[in-house]
This record gives C-alpha cells, structure tokens and sequence, in this order.
C-alpha cells in the first residue's frame, strides 16, 4: 500500500479518536513502512470537537469569558483553525458536565454559546461551527440568540431571555437587533441527530430525562416548547420549524440556530470531511480506516462511520472499519453506503466493564491482523 487515510471516531468512554489514529498509524508503518499515512482524528460535536479539528488543521485556541449553564461567569477555549474556521464547543459552556448534581432543563440557557460565537466573530472569523453535542439545556436556542442581539419579549412588553421553563412567557420575537456581523459569518451546526423539535422522537421527550427531567417536567417543557415553536415559525427563517430534521438537536438549539440566526445543519461527519478537503486527501489513496465504539443502526444515520463510506464510495476508495462491538442488523445497509469491511475489537464475550480496560490491546491486536492479512497479500501477488 502507498497511501492510507485513518480518520476514526473515538471509542466513547475508553479510547480518543488521538490515540485510535496513533495506534492504526503504527501497525500501518510496521508492516507497509514507505506508506504515507494521513491521521484526521474525528469528533461529533461534542466535548473534543476543537481538539480533533485543531489536530487535523492546525490552528490555535482562544480564551473567552462567558455565562454558563446557570447564567456564572467562566472561562472557556474555543479553537480558531489555520484557514481562520472558528469551532465552539456547546459542551464547554452548557454541557450536562456543568450540571451534575444539580440538573433542571427549566432553567439552563445557552447564552454562553452565543457568547463564544460573538467572540469568534469579533475576532475575525467569517465561519463558525457549533458542535451540538452534550447539552444540558432545553431552551430551543433562546440563550444563545439572545447573547447575539435576538430580542423576546414577555405579553408585559419587557424583554427576558427565556429558559426551558420560561418559553411559554415568550409574547414576541425580535431578530432586527441580531448581531450584525453575522451577516458576513457562515454559520454551521454540527448535528448528528435527526431528531425534530416536537413530539415523541422530540428534543424535549427523547433528551429531557437524560438532562433531569421527570414526567410533569417533560409535559411542561413540552408545552413551552410547542408555544415557542409556533412563534418561531412565524418570526423565523424556517417555516417548517418542526418538520426540520436535527431541529430537536441540543434541546432545540438546532432549530432555534437555523430559525433565528440562519444556521445550516449537516451531519456532524459531512463538516468535517469538507472542512479538512477531505475528498482532495484521499486522491490515489489505497485505503480509508475509520471505527467508532459500536456499529449499530445508528451508524446508518449520518454518523462517522456511514459518512465516511458514502465518500469513500464516491471517490473510489475501499473503506474498513474497526470497531468496538458490530450489530449484525446494521452491516447490509452500512454495505449499501459503501462500507467494504467491519472488524471488531473484541476478543473473548466479556463485559463491557471487563472488556474496556483491554481496548488499546485488542484494537492494537485487530489492527496488527488486519496489516498482516494486507501484508500476505501483497506478497502472493507479487510471488504470482
């Protein structure tokens, strides 16, 4: 093999998409040493995000003084990249880390978010890309649009910026005030949900429990939700708030940055693949390694694994992935999307419990078989 690209995921809880690259890249060179080797370390727009885009990129990070989940001031990084792409972390500012022990969805705002955004442009950047993932808010974006010049108005005429628990307050939208130089900005949301605004399979009702909310608190928020959202369709840029996939995103905060600050939202993998020119590093590549903690149904739906297979595919690109633990049920559609192999880690039928503290091992065990057969090969065709 001449060249290979390893652009994985990480392995949640056990291993960063850093050291899964470190790990493949090795067993890589120790069997094929004249390959050239491209790492892109991944994230999906949780905690890591910056970190896996200024690895990838180069570039540095920024300082910024913000509010957080509760409205406290902190500081927080964001990263600025070498083409100037400024990258936020929702996770840094409102993410369900800030809340432990004392979560209440009601209450929480994304104001921090719209702060670091502000910030970023202020600096001069003229594109920046949210990562949605991790929040411990249900706010429908309400904090984050406030801090960048959205006005909400209460039936009293006075102006508040509305939590989870206060979006039913909301009387009036006022977008004329937003923040001028988002204008000139490119603003992205990366979304690796599909997840609408409203109902069942909605912000509130799938993510609330998770973010503190019991079933009154659900059925509040929902009602808030629903009042807001309403507002929101007719004041916003989106007129088909609800129906608009990965609106329920981040407690809404998809649909609140698409309706009100004009955001786009794409899959988590799609940005990152156009922001690192992916398609351009891959040119005469041999083969594209990617992985992820587990190959399920939800590796179908926009997620690292069937993003990169569906580019590989384009490209021409033969595309394996090595993963935690495979789901039978998901192979022939993740087949369909372009995925050549999948080879899981796992050696023995453990607990997971058990199992985790061996996964630098076994995936350094599964790579080094998988360079070995590659190796074999290799030699036969060449004895042939």
């Amino acid at each position: 093999m001449k060249k290979v690209i390893i652009i994985p995921d990480s392995f949640k809880g056990t291993i960063s998409a850093k050291r899964i690259c470190k790990i493949l890249r090795e067993q890589v060179k120790k069997y094929f040493p004249e390959c050239k080797v491209v790492t892109i370390p991944v994230a999906d727009g949780g905690e890591g995000s910056v970190d896996c885009f200024l690895e990838a990129l180069g570039g540095r990070k920024e300082k910024a003084q913000v509010h957080g989940p509760y409205m406290e001031s902190m500081i927080v990084e964001y990263g600025i990249l070498s083409d100037g792409t400024a990258v936020v972390e929702t996770a840094s500012c409102a993410g369900l880390p800030l809340v432990e022990g004392r979560m209440d969805p009601r209450a929480t705002t994304t104001y921090g978010i719209g702060e670091l955004v502000l910030a970023a442009v202020q600096k001069g950047a003229c594109r920046v890309i949210v990562g949605l993932g991790g929040s411990c808010t249900n706010d429908g974006g309400c904090g984050m649009a406030a801090a960048l010049g959205v006005r909400f108005y209460d039936r009293e005429g006075a102006a508040f910026v509305p939590t989870g628990g206060t979006l039913n307050r909301i009387a009036k939208i006022d977008a004329s005030r937003r923040e001028k130089l988002l204008e000139q900005t490119e603003l992205l949301a990366m979304c690796d949900i599909t997840n609408p605004l409203l109902g069942p399979e909605g912000a509130t009702y799938v993510f609330g429990p998770q973010k503190g909310a019991d079933e009154t608190m659900v059925r509040e928020l929902e009602e808030g939700m629903t009042h807001y959202a309403r507002l929101l369709e007719q004041t916003g840029e989106v007129r088909d708030i609800c129906g608009l996939s990965g609106g329920g995103a981040a407690g809404g905060l998809g649909a609140g940055m698409a309706g009100l600050l004009g955001a786009t939202l794409a899959p988590g993998i799609q940005i990152v693949l156009d922001t690192v020119r992916f398609d351009t590093l891959a040119e005469h590549a041999d083969m594209i390694l990617t992985g992820e903690g587990k190959l399920d149904s939800q590796s179908v739906r926009g997620k690292v694994i069937s993003g990169i297979s569906r580019r590989g595919r384009e490209l021409g690109v033969p595309v394996v992935a090595i993963v935690g633990g495979i789901d039978r049920e998901a192979l022939p559609d993740l087949y369909r999307c372009g995925l050549t192999a999948a080879f899981s880690i796992n050696q023995l039928p453990e607990d997971f419990s058990v199992s985790r503290e061996k996964s630098e091992q076994n995936l350094e065990t599964e790579a080094e078989n998988l360079m070995r057969l590659l190796a074999a090969v290799r030699c036969n065709r060449s004895a042939g």
